[in-house]
């Protein structure tokens, strides 16, 4: 028994006990905003790949990036890896991860291949560039910005993402699978857009290279053509 044993034994005892107890000190950086969201970069890598699942999400505004896992954790995006890591996480801790993505400006990607041919690219560039009055679409930098690099705080760009990425996201919208905030404005413009057309736009931006300094512009002229739920201050001057 330890009250039998000798002073000097008890002495050494009393000081390696607290010693043994106390936990190892951690490694610097292991509790650090980029070791929580290793999952996150496990797909949505600071290097362009290409993938159709898993866009490029550095650089875009923080704004938009909240929205989107916010769409995400209830239902109105539909993806089960995602639904499944946003379903519990709190709106503070979304905000720390949009704030910390929109902060990393990677190089652009490389621009793509593409086997469309020149009457569709140029369909996608008027359609990007111009619009189309007669159907009601809009340019797309008439709400993404003249660089097409996004508008702070809520609107993304659309260079340096996947061709086909692009296209399933206006098939998704087309197909109602895709939601947003009502008024759902990008739905609307799916719907007017033909599958021709959706190929020409997904085929001309993949084709356009990001500058190496652009960011999201810090402000748009508003009205927006559209009144989106996502972006406020937007009304509509195109009828619906």
């Amino acid at each position: 028994m330890l009250l039998h044993s000798p002073p000097v034994l008890v002495l050494a005892l009393a000081i390696a006990l607290p010693a043994m107890a106390a936990p190892a000190p951690l490694p610097a950086g292991h509790d650090s905003l980029e070791q929580r969201i290793k999952a996150c970069t496990a797909c949505h890598a600071p290097k362009e790949r290409h993938d159709a699942f898993f866009p490029r999400i550095a650089g875009k505004p923080a704004g938009y990036l909240y929205n989107q896992l916010l769409n995400f954790r209830e239902g109105r995006r539909q993806y089960p890896m995602m639904n499944y890591m946003v379903e519990h996480l709190p709106d503070d801790y979304l905000r720390e991860i949009a704030e910390y993505f929109a902060a990393q400006h990677p190089a652009p990607p490389p621009a793509q291949p593409s086997s469309a041919g020149t009457a569709a690219l140029e369909r996608g560039k008027q359609l990007v560039l111009q619009g189309d009055a007669g159907k009601k679409i809009p340019a797309c930098i008439a709400c993404h910005g003249e660089k097409l690099a996004g508008v702070a705080p809520t609107i993304p760009g659309l260079l340096g993402l996947p061709r086909d990425y692009i296209n399933a996201q206006l098939g998704a919208w087309k197909n109602g699978i895709r939601r947003a905030h009502a008024p759902d404005c990008m739905a609307q413009v799916a719907q007017r857009l033909s599958d021709a057309d959706v190929g020409a736009v997904s085929a001309w931006l993949g084709t356009q290279v990001a500058s190496a300094d652009a960011r999201p512009a810090s402000s748009i002229a508003l009205p927006l053509p559209l009144h989106c739920g996502g972006v406020p201050g937007s009304s509509a001057q195109v009828a619906p």
